[in-house]
């Protein structure tokens, strides 16, 4: 028999959780500063994890790390199939991908084991240690291959250029398992000892990139011509096209250059691709592959080191909408070349200008911490000025030969803020499919309300100081060019800019027909066939032109409903569509069968109706469609089974192409072996009082006794953008989350409101008060697996999470101290008012209107209601984060301390808002592990 003695919570004092640690007293929901524990008897026995030592934990998390470097290898991605026309070749198809180079096969069949090659691009200057483990594959074993680099991450690669042939027939009866091929020949993609310049260091900040070498191409289908960065340089290679196919590694050319500094951003010219461009020093650059001959396009940027007299850019995406809009360029070549009246052609750039003379600048701490430097950077906080931005046109016009004659810049009629008042953010931008039109799409500063816009090349200008030579180029522009406003969306919560536009080409001038995906007509991402009219009006731009509403708005001649009701087409984070034109049909990803899985749909956009999943359930998918429709290349998993890479060939009977079958053609991954002590979580749900279905996941402590209560972790994000509990396979970025469970935690994740996939009603519950709701999801997260799984322990509970999840974690110890024991914070915002404007004010709206929300929403304002006792709060965070600055941390520290409250902070010098390096990464785990097991 186990008793609790009567303690008041009001005191929260040591007592209290001595009183806990001695006996069964549950922490529950409703529980007040006066409410009074009373005895309890016959109840279980807590459970309590096993001390390690500093160094015991440290092997502990060495073997968790080494193992998830082992599977956590990224599948390969950014697909490209390119048909093969030989009808007499055993291949139908080439995919292009990048990924890492991985053991090649001497046969695509096998029955028996296979032989493999293993390759691996060689790593100057570094500690390289290889291990072979089995790879299990139905009835035989593929080897893989493990590199750990010093300097980089557990698990990540260099990636690089691969390609697989995919065969015409397959024998049912058995496997066939895809050599991985290499297209480069010896080639080292990633910079010596990884000496990346701050541009690139910064782009993968904003990217997220944890995998090195090769993480991006670009590809010109007509001519095979590959352009890609890598090593700190450019290069380019050609395969497949009209030049035919390789059948060897090649070595790539390398684009010299006479620039200083780092090229970035490469892109081939659709129309004539011996042209590309790049950003080179915050400029546009082009170059002539064949010739060599270089020019520089734009001139915004001086190249003075010093940020305060420097501040324009010309085709480079600016912090906030890098890293809030995920938009990572600010130029789009037309898709076409104007073939001129001399045989020459005329080729467009649309290009984003950005002046952010108007933007603070805020100083962060320089990696070259023996230096004492400081590295500036313009950051717009909520409230205060956002960088201007233009759109603007490069005109370059070439002569028979393909040699440039001449360059002009050119600008809008009239400036930006006449033509589209009200505008903050150009969130998405490009080309339509013929070229006519330049197109963008525009947001207000808050973000309630979007205007998908065209532009044609005739709206711009030749760029000029001479005012007369300007009036006289206004007077040129013909009266009925103008700006189409075709598509408008508005708010009460909030959009969610998304990557779904596919404009058909003009069959009337009088008519625009495009695929878009709006939320904010139902409250979920659906899809739609929208036809705009096009009925210009008759403008003077070399007048005195005054913008007036609804000046460019075209009226919506049709809008059909595709997809409808309580899911969600996926369209954030750049999710794509495949359209048939020739069969009417648009494939899609969406949640449609449960908010839990993403699957592979395919809907009629010209008689809608059945949407049919191609993808099969019971995983979570992502997919890629060939540009024929005859096949698909699916990344899958569940919360069981490790991720699979698995190509599918469509068929079926030609009439209906609706209802093609999906067949299993062949594999490029099959799912590696789990560790032995991995156990896979079991998701939930259950009704929270706001009247949503919640979701969550519980992992089951390995040492799991009868009747006995094991200390409880919450693993928390719960914000905008994200969704933590899906069946997908957790066993990688997750993998720490099964080590606490082996050691004899229960862990819990839990979806609140708040979080994504689940419909804008649900995620707008944060509406002008984020960390004002979410804990009371959370909480009720914890009170319903406490009575499900009765070995959770409710008065031992640590809350942690990082970054959002960081915020929470604060927000949880100082609204429900008397449920959270300890937190655990990871790179915290602490007061909004000194987070950017693209995020904060989306959901909080600016300081001056919502000033209740910013301060009841800014833990650094609350630490009064701290706990007093030591132990219960441990902060961590990276000295050199650009993103969620130190500068959080620091305040907090500085108002725990005029508040007298204990504390406990962990600084990773070297670190940005992720943690990149193995020694710091492996470090802030073992910190976790000890600072549960003696204070939890």
């Amino acid at each position: 028999m186990h008793r609790v003695k009567k303690v008041k919570l009001g005191d929260k004092t040591e007592g209290y959780w001595k009183s806990c640690l001695g006996g069964n007293m549950t922490a529950v929901d409703g529980l007040t500063d006066s409410t009074e524990v009373v005895e309890m008897e016959d109840g279980p026995s807590q459970f309590y994890v096993e001390k390690h030592s500093w160094g015991g934990l440290r092997d502990i998390i060495h073997s968790s790390r080494k193992y998830s470097g082992m599977i956590a290898n990224k599948a390969p991605h950014d697909f490209q199939f390119v048909q093969k026309n030989d009808e007499s070749g055993p291949h139908s198809h080439r995919l292009y991908y990048l990924g890492e180079p991985r053991p090649s096969a001497t046969d695509d069949r096998h029955t028996g084991l296979l032989s493999a090659s293993l390759s691996y691009s060689h790593f100057s200057s570094c500690n390289t240690v290889l291990q072979v483990v089995p790879w299990p594959l139905n009835s035989f074993s593929l080897p893989t291959i493990s590199l750990y680099r010093s300097g980089m991450p557990y698990g990540s690669r260099e990636n690089s250029l691969l390609y697989s042939e995919i065969p015409k027939k397959i024998r049912k009866e058995a496997l066939l398992v895809l050599s991985w091929k290499q297209m480069l020949d010896h080639f080292q993609a990633t910079p010596h000892q990884g000496a990346y310049s701050r541009e690139e260091e910064l782009l993968r900040e904003r990217k997220r990139l944890g995998a090195f070498g090769i993480t991006s191409y670009d590809y010109h289908s007509q001519t095979g011509l590959f352009l890609f960065q890598a090593s700190n340089s450019l290069f380019y290679c050609q395969d497949g096209g009209n030049n035919g196919f390789i059948s060897a590694p090649i070595k790539p050319v390398e684009i010299k250059t006479q620039c200083s500094g780092t090229r970035m951003d490469p892109k081939i010219s659709p129309g004539q691709p011996n042209f590309i461009a790049f950003i080179n020093n915050n400029d546009l650059w082009l170059a002539n592959l064949k010739s060599g001959e270089e020019r520089r396009l734009t001139f915004c940027h001086k190249g003075l080191d010093n940020v305060k007299e420097d501040p324009k850019s010309a085709g480079v995406a600016t912090f906030v909408i890098q890293e809030e809009f995920d938009r990572f360029t600010g130029y789009w070549w037309s898709p076409s070349a104007v073939e001129d009246s001399d045989g020459g052609k005329t080729l467009y750039l649309l290009y984003e200008e950005v002046d952010e003379t108007e933007v603070e600048i805020i100083h962060v701490p320089s990696p070259a911490l023996e230096e004492r430097k400081a590295d500036a950077y313009r950051y717009p906080r909520t409230g205060s000025k956002n960088p201007q931005t233009t759109l603007k046109l490069a005109e370059i016009k070439t002569d028979i030969q393909g040699k440039i004659v001449s360059i002009q810049d050119k600008e809008l009629v009239l400036p930006f803020t006449t033509l589209f008042p009200g505008t903050e953010y150009i969130s998405r931008a490009g080309w339509t499919t013929d070229g006519k039109y330049g197109w963008a799409v525009l947001l207000d500063r808050s973000q309630r309300r979007l205007q998908l816009v065209l532009l044609p090349p005739a709206l711009f200008i030749p760029v000029t100081d001479d005012l007369a030579q300007r009036q006289k180029n206004l007077e040129a522009v013909p009266h009925d060019v103008q700006p189409y406003i075709v598509y408008e969306e508005t708010t009460d919560i909030w959009i969610n800019v998304h990557d779904i536009f596919y404009p058909f080409v003009q069959t009337s001038e009088d008519e625009f027909s495009f695929i878009w995906v709006n939320e904010s007509k139902t409250g979920f991402s659906h899809l739609y066939k929208i036809t705009s009219a096009l009925q210009p009006d008759c403008y003077q731009w070399s007048g005195s032109y005054k913008y007036t509403e609804g000046d460019f708005k075209c009226a919506i001649k049709e809008e059909v409903t595709l997809t409808s009701g309580e899911w969600e087409v996926l369209a954030r984070h750049g999710s794509k569509i495949w359209v048939n034109e020739a069969s009417k049909l648009v494939y899609f990803q969406g949640t449609r069968d449960t908010p839990l899985e993403h699957h592979l749909y395919v809907v009629s956009y010209q008689s809608p109706g059945d949407v049919v999943r191609l993808s099969k359930p019971g995983f979570s998918h992502s997919c890629s469609v060939s540009k024929n429709f005859d096949m698909f290349v699916s990344h899958y998993s569940n919360v069981s089974t490790p991720p699979c890479l698995h190509v599918y060939k469509l068929t079926g009977p030609e009439g209906d192409p609706l209802h093609m079958v999906p067949e299993f053609w062949a594999s490029m991954m099959e799912a590696p072996g789990c560790p032995g002590d991995y156990k896979s979580p079991e998701i939930f749900d259950f009704p929270g009082k706001s009247g949503f279905q919640l979701y969550g996941m519980v992992y089951t402590p390995h040492n799991l006794q009868p009747g006995r209560k094991h200390p409880t972790v919450l693993f928390v994000y719960g914000g905008p953008q994200v969704q933590l509990v899906n069946n997908t396979f957790k066993g990688m970025k997750y993998l720490r989350l099964n080590t606490l469970a082996s050691l004899g935690y229960a862990v819990v994740v839990i979806d609140g409101r708040g979080s994504c996939q689940r419909g804008l009603k649900f995620e707008g519950a944060l509406k002008n008060k984020m960390g004002q709701v979410e804990i009371e999801d959370q909480v009720e997260g914890l009170q319903y697996v406490s009575e499900r799984f009765n070995f959770v322990d409710l008065s031992r509970v640590a809350i942690h999470g990082w970054s959002y999840g960081g915020f929470l974690s604060l927000m949880g110890i100082i609204q429900r101290p008397n449920v959270f024991k300890v937190a655990i914070a990871g790179a915290p915002v602490t007061v909004w008012m000194a987070y950017d404007t693209g995020y904060t004010e989306r959901y909080m709206d600016t300081p001056d209107n919502n000033q209740q929300g910013y301060e009841e929403g800014s833990v650094a304002l609350h630490v009064d209601k701290l706990p007093s006792e030591p132990n219960r709060l441990l902060i961590l965070h990276g000295f050199l984060d650009e993103n969620v600055h130190f500068f959080h941390t620091n305040f907090l520290v500085s108002q725990i301390i005029r508040a007298g409250k204990p504390y406990q902070l962990q600084v990773y010098p070297n670190e940005r808002h992720s943690i990149r390096c193995p020694e710091s990464g492996e470090h802030y785990e073992i910190m976790l592990l000890h600072f549960l097991q003696q204070y939890l």
